[in-house]
C-alpha cells in the first residue's frame, strides 16, 4: 500500500498519531542520574533524561536559536518509557463512584 501524497492527509495522520502515547525504550536505557537518551519521533528530536532526583523526563529539542528544551508529557509504566507529543492540555476526569444495592436488600 502506498501513502497518498496529499498534504492534508499527511497533516491529519500526524495530528492523529501525535495525540497518542508512544513507547520509547525501557527505563534501563537511562540507568543513572544525569544519563540521557536522544530519539527521533515523527521527525522531532526528543531527549529522555534521568534527573539527579531519579525521575525520568522528556523534552522536545527546539531548533530556534537559544531555545530552551520544551517539556513533553512522559509516563513510566511497567518499566517502559512512553511520551505524548500532543500539546493540548488534557485534564483527568474523576471516575464516578457507582453504588449498587443488592437485589436481596
Amino acid at each position: 500500500m502506498t501513502v497518498p501524497e496529499d498534504p492534508r492527509f499527511r497533516r491529519e495522520m500526524a495530528a492523529a498519531y501525535r495525540s497518542g502515547w508512544h513507547f520509547i525504550d525501557l527505563v534501563t536505557a537511562v540507568p543513572h542520574g544525569g544519563d540521557s537518551l536522544m530519539v527521533t519521533l515523527f521527525g522531532e528530536p526528543i531527549i529522555i533524561r534521568r534527573g539527579d532526583d531519579e525521575d525520568i523526563r522528556a523534552y522536545r529539542c527546539l531548533r530556534k536559536p537559544r531555545g530552551a528544551p520544551q517539556p513533553v508529557r512522559c509516563a513510566i509504566r511497567y518499566g517502559m518509557i512512553f511520551v505524548n507529543l500532543d500539546q493540548r492540555d488534557h485534564q483527568l476526569v474523576e471516575a464516578e463512584t457507582i453504588t449498587a444495592t443488592p437485589r436481596s436488600a
